[in-house]
C-alpha cells in the first residue's frame, strides 16, 4: 500500500543528533515524523505535543518553536532518534530500520544523566518488550532510563503528562542510580 513504507536516506541522517558531553536529558524518539522530515526540525509535526510538554513541565522558560531545536543543549537537552535514516509513521518501521548499535555508542559517547525515550516503540527497540511508563530499574551507557508517553498526535489516546512530570521531579532532585 502506497505510503506506509518509510522514506529512506542511507547517505544522511533525516535530523541531526543534539548530544554534547554532559546533558541533563537526551529525548530518544523513534524516527522523524513526516512533517518533521519535510521541515528538518524535531517535533514539527501540528498535534505533536513535545515543545509544549517541555515548558508546562518546567525544562525550558518559555514555549520553543520547532525550529529552535538545535538550542536544546543551553538547556541541558539534546535530542536522537533510534532510526535516523528514516522518516514517516511508526507504523511502517521494521526492526532493520532501527540503529540501536549505534544509538548505544552515541550515548556511551555523550553519556547524559537521562535518556528518555518519548514513546514506547522507541523504548522497546533499545530495551526490549514490556517496559512500563516512568523509571526504568536498568541503566544504559551509566544513565536512567524514563519511556515517556509518545508526544506525537497520531499517539494522543495513550497520552499522560504525569510520566513526564516524574521525568522533571526526578531532574530536580538531581537524582542517579
Amino acid at each position: 500500500m502506497a505510503g506506509t513504507s518509510p522514506t529512506m536516506t542511507p547517505e544522511q541522517p533525516i535530523l541531526p543528533d543534539i548530544l554534547v558531553p554532559g546533558l541533563r536529558v537526551v529525548f530518544c524518539g523513534t524516527q522523524a515524523g513526516a512533517a518533521s522530515a519535510r521541515r528538518r526540525v524535531y517535533y514539527a509535526g501540528p498535534g505533536n505535543k513535545f515543545w509544549k510538554t517541555l515548558h508546562d513541565i518546567g525544562l525550558t522558560p518559555e514555549r520553543l518553536a520547532p525550529e529552535s531545536f538545535q538550542t536544546l543543549p543551553a538547556y541541558g537537552i539534546g535530542l536522537t532518534d533510534v532510526a535516523k535514516l528514516t522518516s514517516g509513521p511508526d507504523t511502517a518501521l521494521r526492526s532493520v530500520h532501527f540503529d540501536c548499535e549505534g544509538f548505544t555508542a552515541r550515548m556511551v559517547a555523550s553519556r547524559p544523566r537521562i535518556i528518555a525515550f518519548n514513546g514506547k516503540r522507541a523504548a522497546q527497540a533499545i530495551l526490549g518488550p514490556g517496559p512500563s511508563y516512568g523509571l526504568q530499574p536498568s541503566r544504559l551507557a551509566a544513565s536512567d532510563i524514563f519511556v515517556l508517553p509518545s508526544t506525537s498526535g497520531a499517539a494522543s489516546g495513550f497520552w499522560s503528562i504525569e510520566p513526564w512530570r516524574e521525568l522533571a521531579a526526578h531532574l530536580a532532585r538531581g537524582e542517579t542510580r
